[in-house]
């Protein structure tokens, strides 16, 4: 079995500045590189973010591999504690800034369409001391800096993106104790989550009105998708998948590309005493905001059925008030992550976007398999050969082809990632890259999927599906 994409599909892989750059010729720290330095037992193998993946002096060579490779489109993001020397005040740091000049003249020169993004989990810790997201005079700092960088860059980037999956420091900072400063507080995770939404329509609206004669300047959010499937069909559990999808996709999906907040996440919060605070003007800057097109993060689905064990009110609200997770008997899993594998996932989200989200223009802007321990698969020639991987690729784009044969408006896939990156608390755990590292040498080499991908676009975006592998 064949499917084709469209001759101009972008094909390429995402990364983010901390998590490849390292902290090379920083002015300041952002939480992680904080969260580090004070806790360094929190991380995989005591590994922080000083090196990574080295990008800031190898990013020259990693943009002839990707030319190598074929590809036509990346995305990576700013470091707000490079860019800027004097967060309060938005003076530039030159270093930081001729670094970025650079690495997207770079780009720009190889033609690869390059998304840049400005904020991936990254804050800078003088703003955390004073709140973070919680506090809105974080929102008006963010949007200068946003205003910076497209001033500094906006002649040689024509895409760009406000956040990459805004909810999760949600989820990890003010839920569930992922990433420092580790605080369990719903009502603080509801302040900061609108007060991201806030920056973020802020941020589109300055772009439209700075770029507004120049039609191929485009801003986008990249949001990670999880949609919610009930255990099945009864009222209850239909109604615990809802809630759910609300909170996690809907919250952001909806304000982010329609322009609205779901009336009924609103009651539910309203009936909780939870609404953030918020102003007209923020809500009418929420309705002004369109952006031009949608990125979407796709890992896995989340499975739901109601709570089992009724709620003890005299705790803390959470999000487990009115849901909890469910796990599939059918589920295929991904060992290393503990995820499931659930390409069909795609093609629905694809049809949702379409359907519900006036079609918009969509790009896959990250998938990937993360697997521990690759070196067990490389040869005598130290290629990785990552069969599992390709054949993870290909039922994710064959599920994606079905979705745009239904008119479903995406035009491209991006990899998470290009070359093993540094991961958080995962530090390098898990592998994602298409190219692999060597963290001693910081020597790169290409897998056997980042020579697939290759011949995908040298086959004219032809890709052969072998018979059973779609399940």
């Amino acid at each position: 079995m064949k499917i084709q994409f469209e001759k101009n599909f972008w094909w390429g892989t995402a990364i983010s500045g901390p998590q490849s750059e390292g902290i090379f010729a920083k002015s300041n720290l952002n939480i992680m590189d904080y969260w580090y330095q004070q806790s360094p037992e929190d991380f995989h193998n005591q590994m922080g973010p000083e090196i990574a993946s080295d990008m800031y002096h190898h990013y020259n060579s990693d943009i002839k591999i990707m030319q190598e490779l074929n590809l036509n489109s990346y995305r990576t993001s700013i470091q707000w504690t490079r860019l800027i020397k004097n967060i309060k005040t938005g003076e530039i740091d030159q270093e930081g800034y001729q670094f970025y000049r650079a690495y997207f003249q770079k780009l720009h020169d190889a033609n690869i369409k390059t998304i840049v993004n400005l904020y991936h989990f990254d804050m800078p810790i003088e703003l955390e001391n004073i709140g973070g997201w919680t506090n809105k005079e974080v929102v008006d700092l963010y949007v200068k800096y946003a205003q910076i960088a497209f001033e500094c860059f906006g002649d040689i980037v024509d895409y760009w993106a406000t956040f990459n999956e805004p909810v999760v420091p949600i989820e990890g900072c003010y839920l569930y104790q992922w990433y420092y400063p580790k605080i369990v507080d719903f009502q603080k995770g509801i302040q900061a989550g609108f007060n991201t939404i806030v920056a973020h329509a802020k941020t589109v609206n300055l772009f439209h009105k700075m770029f507004k004669h120049n039609p191929n300047k485009k801003i986008t959010v990249i949001l990670n998708l999880t949609p919610a499937y009930p255990k099945d069909q009864q009222a209850e559990n239909v109604e615990a998948a809802e809630i759910r999808d609300l909170l996690f996709n809907k919250a952001f999906l909806d304000t982010m590309v329609l322009g609205t907040f779901p009336d009924k996440l609103v009651e539910l919060l309203k009936q909780e005493n939870i609404l953030p605070f918020y102003t007209t003007d923020e809500i009418e800057a929420v309705k002004d905001a369109r952006i031009d097109f949608l990125g979407v993060n796709y890992y896995q689905p989340s499975r739901i059925q109601a709570r089992t064990i009724p709620w003890n009110n005299n705790d803390p609200i959470m999000p487990a008030k009115w849901f909890e997770n469910y796990q599939w008997p059918e589920r295929r899993i991904n060992p290393y992550r503990g995820w499931e594998i659930h390409p069909q996932t795609l093609y629905e989200i694809g049809i949702n976007i379409k359907n519900n989200y006036n079609n918009i223009p969509w790009i896959v802007s990250e998938n990937g398999m993360g697997v521990e321990d690759e070196l067990r698969y490389q040869d005598s020639n130290g290629q990785i050969n990552d069969n599992y991987r390709i054949d993870f690729i290909k039922e994710h784009l064959y599920w994606l082809n079905q979705a745009i044969k239904q008119g479903s408006n995406c035009f491209g896939y991006q990899l998470w990632t290009f070359v093993d990156c540094w991961s958080w608390a995962n530090s390098y755990k898990n592998r994602y890259g298409i190219v692999s590292l060597d963290l001693e040498t910081q020597t790169r080499t290409i897998k056997k999927s980042g020579y697939w991908f290759k011949e995908i676009i040298e086959n004219n975006n032809v890709i052969e599906i072998e018979e059973g592998l779609i399940k």
